[in-house]
């Protein structure tokens, strides 16, 4: 039986009875782990090892583990990681430094993804912020140049690719630029394309050979009036795949941010008829589940040679020097107080 182009969430630190059932019989092509499902390390084991049970071992598992406010393993079970922001201050004194601290950071992240059966890390953010723009990126940026960005992200997730997780850029083409937090309402981006072009879309080009990224839910009004990047089959087509180059495995940011319209089943509909290979539900409510199962389609085609491509980037772990990784987080972590 074939996986479904679908990644959902579940309720809990444990699988429901409906939960198992769910994933036994629908075989989601992944499972995204929030807080609400964080709480040990014996308990996330056992969770990925159920989920994988039901649903089969090439399922994948994923969590946003970005660093500072996104941070879904935090402590005191975890460490609390920096965010994006930290390294960008330091690559600006010392560039050198801040891409060797910043693949000490992400050893350990990815570290401690895999040691509970965890393959996929919703990281690194790719976008590039603009003066004004809604702090729902923020901090999460790795600087406020392309040039910056695509530096320190190519470091993290490459060093993700090597600790045995698969990153996921975001949000692709570009969030960065946006007035509005999309979980609450449509942001829309009047520059032009040549800007996007020359900005924008930078960070995403320089590292489209990545495995996997996630969409933004914005509104681009030099590319498509009205439809969200998401939905808009002009933008995955043209401007995603063709002029940016990803060719990898797309999903679209979660389908229940009020950026989209519709019914649940609409909007998942909308994202896989515009170009995506996958759909994202987060919220983990069994009947919207099910809803948005209803209409998604079994992984074939393209959407499954890149699926089996982004598992094919998972490997054995490299060992690393696990006392220096945690040495120089201490001293960032110090600097920063």
């Amino acid at each position: 039986m074939a996986f479904v182009s679908l990644i959902v969430g579940c309720s809990g630190p444990d699988l429901t009875v409906n939960e198992r059932s769910f994933l036994r019989d629908v075989r989601p092509c992944g499972l995204i782990l929030f807080a609400r499902n964080c709480i040990s390390r014996d308990q996330i084991r056992n969770l990925t090892t159920d989920a994988r049970e039901c649903a089969g071992g090439d399922l994948l598992v994923l969590v946003d583990q970005e660093g500072g406010r996104v941070q879904r393993m935090g402590p005191p079970q975890w460490r609390k990681y920096p965010a994006a922001r930290v390294f960008a201050e330091l690559y600006r004194a010392d560039p050198g430094e801040a891409l060797e601290v910043a693949r000490a950071v992400t050893q350990l992240m990815a570290a401690d993804l895999v040691e509970v059966g965890i393959n996929v890390d919703c990281a690194p953010v790719l976008d590039v912020p603009a003066p004004g723009a809604h702090e729902i990126i923020g901090d999460r940026a790795y600087g406020e140049t392309p040039e910056m960005i695509i530096a320190l992200s190519r470091v993290v997730a490459d060093t993700f690719l090597e600790g045995g997780v698969l990153p996921v850029i975001k949000h692709i083409p570009g969030h960065g630029r946006a007035r509005a937090d999309s979980h609450k309402q449509l942001p829309v981006i009047d520059a032009s394309l040549e800007t996007l072009q020359e900005i924008d879309f930078k960070p995403f080009a320089a590292l489209k050979d990545l495995p996997l990224a996630m969409t933004a839910h914005v509104v681009f009004k030099t590319l498509d009036e009205d439809a969200p990047a998401s939905v808009s089959e002009h933008i995955i087509g043209v401007v995603i795949r063709k002029g940016i180059g990803f060719d990898g495995l797309l999903m679209c940011d979660d389908l229940d941010m009020a950026a989209l319209s519709g019914t649940l089943p609409e909007r998942a509909g909308a994202v896989i008829a515009a170009g995506c290979d996958v759909a994202l539900h987060c919220s983990g409510k069994f009947e919207d589940m099910v809803q948005v199962a209803a209409v998604m389609p079994e992984l074939n085609g393209k959407a499954l040679e890149r699926f089996e491509t982004a598992r094919g980037c998972l490997k054995t772990p490299e060992l690393f020097d696990e006392v220096r990784a945690l040495g120089l987080l201490e001293k960032l972590q110090a600097q920063a107080v």
